[in-house]
């Protein structure tokens, strides 16, 4: 029996790590449903009014991201900024490699959102080929919240030079623009899909929305694991028991 001492406790220790590991994913797994339950909910509510200079301070944008915000004000069409994107599933007729147009909107309160107005092409980089899609005067946009980015850490880096980004981060792009950083959200918007643009670009609506939800997968193959290991110590301590008796 003594023999046995050693590898039952590997064992023991073996199979209690992997059901750890299992109800670790389950909890994750009820995470995840609660989270893509409240982005769906928040999608389809109704917009109310983002946030201004005297909430930035206390809020969480993490939580808030996704949430249907309105603006009114102006856009600075003549300070877009250009964030490269490969569309691969677009919603609407056009996709690729391109850019999500990053507009700064100047509110009737005074404060700045950059707003990501949607997708276009590369080769409608130049203002000039949809001068008819360009917002004058005052408007009302509606979007979606966004918490910022920075580029992943394998993207090229951001040439602010060439006025083309992997970072969405409304604080890099103040900075860049020579704006005071107080007078900038700490958050980006989406905008939906405008179907009065005569030309059709930017073409919004395109936020991603990618959840990957494999958790109950892992559980799975982490309690499998459990039940081979338990097997297997099994089978070799009742050959050990028979050749010793």
């Amino acid at each position: 029996m003594r023999r046995l001492l050693w590898p039952t406790i590997a064992a023991v220790a073996g199979v209690a790590i992997l059901v750890s590991l299992g109800v670790w994913q389950l909890h994750r797994l009820a995470w995840k449903e609660a989270l893509i339950a409240r982005i769906e909910a928040g999608r389809t509510s109704k917009p109310v009014p983002a946030p201004g200079p005297d909430a930035w301070g206390s809020l969480d944008v993490a939580a808030a991201e996704y949430r249907p915000v309105t603006v009114t004000g102006r856009y600075l069409n003549d300070a877009e900024i250009f964030v490269n994107e490969t569309l691969t599933e677009p919603h609407g007729p056009r996709g690729g490699y391109g850019f999500f147009v990053m507009t700064p909107f100047a509110t009737d309160a005074g404060w700045i959102v950059y707003v990501n107005r949607g997708f276009i092409p590369r080769r409608a980089k130049a203002a000039a080929t949809r001068s008819a899609d360009m917002i004058a005067g005052e408007t009302t946009e509606a979007g979606l919240l966004r918490q910022p980015r920075q580029r992943a850490w394998f993207m090229p880096a951001d040439n602010v030079a060439g006025n083309e980004w992997f970072s969405r981060d409304p604080a890099l792009f103040a900075r860049a623009q020579g704006r005071q950083p107080t007078t900038v959200a700490p958050y980006y918007i989406d905008a939906f899909f405008d179907p009065d643009l005569p030309g059709g670009l930017p073409q919004g609506g395109e936020t991603i929305i990618s959840f990957p939800n494999n958790h109950l997968q892992y559980a799975l193959t982490w309690f499998a694991l459990a039940i081979v290991l338990s097997a297997v110590f099994a089978m070799s301590a009742w050959r050990r028991l028979r050749e010793t008796g």
